[in-house]
């Protein structure tokens, strides 16, 4: 008759077990959907150093082939023209990345260190669920 009891008690706990099991799968499913959200446009910025425009065939050139950066700028957004606020090469990337001139940023020169405390566009991007990456 204890045996029963356990048998029955033993089944009786293993009842709740799949039903909770459910439970988990189900909320774990639910998290893994993707919520829907507006779509936001892929962002890529190349920026090379020195790089004429003669330098990438997209302009027209017929100097050199550069077939990668020729379909971006098919698929993309290619300038035609353009300014700079400075031609040094360390103020001018200050400039791009902070969106302001020279005497706000401070960058004036390429010897003095960039202060790294200004807000630039990639911790805007980051700050609305951008990654972002610098290489060079």
């Amino acid at each position: 008759m204890l045996e029963e009891n356990i048998g029955k008690a033993g089944r009786l706990m293993m009842r709740p077990i799949p039903i909770l099991l459910l439970f988990f799968i189900a909320v774990f499913f639910n998290s893994c959907q993707t919520k829907e959200s507006p779509q936001r446009p892929n962002i890529l910025f190349i920026m090379s150093d020195d790089h004429a425009y003669q330098a990438i065939s997209a302009y027209g050139s017929p100097l050199i082939n550069t077939p990668h950066i020729d379909r971006l700028a098919k698929e993309g957004m290619l300038f035609t023209n353009a300014t700079v606020t400075n031609s040094i090469c360390a103020p001018s990337r200050a400039t791009i990345l902070t969106g302001t001139f020279n005497h706000v940023n401070g960058k004036i020169d390429n010897r003095r260190a960039f202060d790294t405390t200004q807000v630039t566009f990639p911790q805007i991007f980051q700050a609305q669920g951008y990654e972002t990456a610098m290489f060079g």
